[in-house]
């Protein structure tokens, strides 16, 4: 058959890394048969070759292209290009891996599509990707009508007829940003492009080590050398106006204003951020015009301006205060309805703990001038929250914890002013949230595992996240596990900083079923079950039922049914085969979601204790450790009662 993709791994001393990307790509749902994937070794001075060739032996799919280090990652990209096959090429980094069905849902979202370049979504384990890009699908995206152009990392499928009629490649030899001059000019040419967004695609890995080539200290004046070519691209390919403006303002932000700020600047070593701040001076004023800088958030106006004017001081100043603020966000309710779980929550931003207060009116939008001193920049940033209080955002994310996948969910919000001292307000927003079970992963289902809620608060400057937490220890928002689309999902506190979390299909006993007692359990004549349970359904639901004798261990199952009794609970109702029950003692155990993957049975705090005639009583089981406990008791006062009717015989006998 013809290749759909051919996936291009540059691959350099990656040494144990590498299993998890090896691993992704044999599992891609796409068949072998329709795609292949080329390891261009740059190099390698570790294992990594002999384990690629062994690779390339057992899997008809799979190339290994050896070559001598060429210092970066443009050439091998570039070799795999040429050797590649496929109507597409997907670029894979050796330390990241794919989603399962990355390759065959980016194909054919394209095909469908007629994209020449398909960003899928991303999930950062430790590194940062683009958020906003990824809220929905866009299968029609171009720089002006989506963020594309946060998004520059190579990790795309793009087709390959786009590249030969284009010529585009990427620049070789040892440098930075090789893959923003080629993705920028991708973008700019490609007569469609298409954003996957409602599936992981890609997973960007931080190693442990932190040894990616893009975790490396640089050399300020080679990496701004390089920028400077990827800001030629755009220079190429627009024409001067607002849109160029908006483009080149995305270098601006994320390479040079989000790098001289707040704890990302306050951590590197003095005589590093000063040489950094120098090159960054001279590309400031060199290369971004007047338009610019105006379309950046007031804080980020302020850096900015205090880069431009060489004013190195004030801008560490201005990192120490904008380093210490940032959102909290506090849980004030978490309920079941309509098979959804609906969150109610407020947030502010706070500043050494306490809540942040702000003008009661606003005023004039600040000057792109740099400010005269500290209390000037917050004079203004105060100013813009005021005057954008009425526009403020909240999201609520549903993380993944393993794979660090994000979901936005639904978020109804409203804005309160709350006086405070001086004539001053504190600006406090608050949100409903709703999350589906059903659809809170992108439109499908939640998966097992844990899942943390993060709050996303757009206010003024500022954009930024926080944990949902703390969750009151006494009396706070945490409702019984729902089973709501064959998933049991338990929200949760956190046992380290107690904030809220979802655990789906894992949980066990923090159920509380091992809380239940006899009383909560009844038999009636006709051989049912009946039992409440501490779960919430939205309907009827069927669960299985596991009956496992104590003392041949013999198992029955039957089917049973959850009816909702209350918002915090449910009846198990089941059938007891007391027929094939008799003379026995049986464990119980239910399975709350037979339907997903292999049954997972939870056992229940009570048996059965069926007579021989088929009568049946409920009672709680006797504890192991009680039992053991009773028998050394047991054996104690009958040995003593030995030991005393030996010593008396003897006495008579004396």
């Amino acid at each position: 058959m013809p290749v759909k993709v051919s996936v291009i791994v540059p691959v350099y001393n990656p040494g144990p890394y590498i299993e998890d990307c090896i691993a992704s790509l044999l599992r891609q749902s796409l068949p072998p048969d329709e795609f292949e994937v080329v390891f261009v070794d740059d190099g390698s001075t570790d294992a990594t070759p002999a384990r690629l060739d062994e690779l390339a032996a057992e899997h008809p799919h799979v190339r290994v292209i050896h070559q001598p280090n060429s210092g970066w990652s443009g050439k091998p990209r570039n070799v795999g290009i040429a050797e590649s096959r496929g109507e597409f090429v997907m670029f894979v980094d050796n330390d990241d891996y794919l989603g399962d069905e990355a390759l065959e849902r980016m194909y054919e979202y394209g095909v469908a599509n007629k994209a020449d370049v398909i960003v899928g979504k991303m999930a950062g384990k430790g590194r940062p990707v683009p958020v906003e890009l990824f809220r929905r699908n866009h299968p029609h995206a171009t720089v002006a009508n989506a963020p594309l152009i946060d998004s520059l990392t190579p990790h795309k499928m793009v087709r390959r007829s786009f590249l030969d009629r284009t010529g585009l490649r990427f620049p070789e030899g040892r440098r930075r940003l090789e893959d923003h001059v080629f993705v920028s000019e991708a973008y700019l040419r490609a007569d469609n492009v298409s954003v996957l967004s409602d599936y992981v695609c890609y997973y960007h890995v931080k190693r442990d080590d932190a040894s990616n080539a893009g975790f490396q200290r640089f050399d300020p004046v080679g990496y701004f050398k390089n920028l400077r070519e990827a800001l030629a691209v755009v220079e190429r390919y627009t024409e001067p106006g607002p849109l160029r403006d908006r483009l080149l303002r995305r270098w601006l932000r994320v390479e040079i204003v989000d790098r001289m700020s707040g704890r990302r600047l306050l951590a590197l070593p003095d005589d590093y951020r000063r040489e950094l701040f120098q090159e960054t001076h001279a590309v400031v004023v060199e290369r971004f015009g007047p338009g610019v800088a105006p379309g950046l958030r007031p804080g980020q106006r302020i850096v900015a301006a205090l880069i431009r004017d060489d004013r190195y001081d004030d801008l560490v100043a201005y990192a120490e205060y904008e380093a210490g603020v940032g959102p909290k966000a506090a849980p004030t309710g978490a309920e079941w309805g309509d098979g959804t779980l609906h969150v109610g929550f407020t947030t502010e931003f706070k500043a050494g703990g306490r809540p942040l207060t702000f003008p009661a009116d606003g005023g004039a939008e600040p000057s792109d001038t740099a400010p005269a001193d500290l209390d000037e920049a917050i004079a203004r940033l105060g100013t813009a929250a005021v005057n954008g209080f009425e526009k403020a955002t909240v999201d609520l994310i549903l993380r993944d914890r393993a794979s660090a996948a994000s979901f936005f969910q639904k978020v109804q919000v409203t804005r309160e002013r709350i006086p405070a001292d001086d004539g001053r307000v504190r600006l406090v927003l608050h949100a409903e949230a709703t999350v589906d079970p059903g659809t809170a992963a992108g439109g499908a289902p939640l998966y097992g595992g844990l899942w943390d809620l993060y709050v996303r608060v757009g206010l003024g400057t500022w954009t930024k996240e926080c944990r949902l937490g703390p969750v009151p220890r006494q009396g706070g928002p945490t409702p019984p596990a729902g089973i709501v689309v064959g998933r049991v999902v338990l929200p949760y506190r956190t046992k380290q900083h107690d904030n809220l979390s979802l655990d789906v299909d894992r949980a066990s006993k923090s159920l509380g079923l091992g809380r239940l007692t006899v009383e909560d359990a009844t038999m009636s004549d006709t051989e049912w079950l009946n039992l409440a349970l501490p779960v919430y359904v939205p309907d009827r639901t069927d669960v299985l039922v596991r009956l496992t004798s104590t003392g041949s261990g013999r198992s029955l199952r039957q089917t049973g049914t959850l009816t909702p009794a209350h918002a915090a609970g449910s009846l198990l109702e089941a059938r007891l085969p007391l027929r094939d029950m008799r003379g026995a003692t049986w464990r119980l155990e239910v399975c709350l979601a037979p339907e997903d993957g292999t049954p997972r049975f939870l056992r229940l705090p009570l048996v059965a204790r069926v007579g021989r005639s088929g009568g049946v009583r409920l009672s709680r089981p006797t504890p192991p450790g009680l039992l053991r406990r009773v028998v050394r008791k047991a054996r104690h006062v009958l040995g003593g009662a030995l030991r005393g009717t030996t010593d008396r015989a003897t006495t008579q006998e004396a």
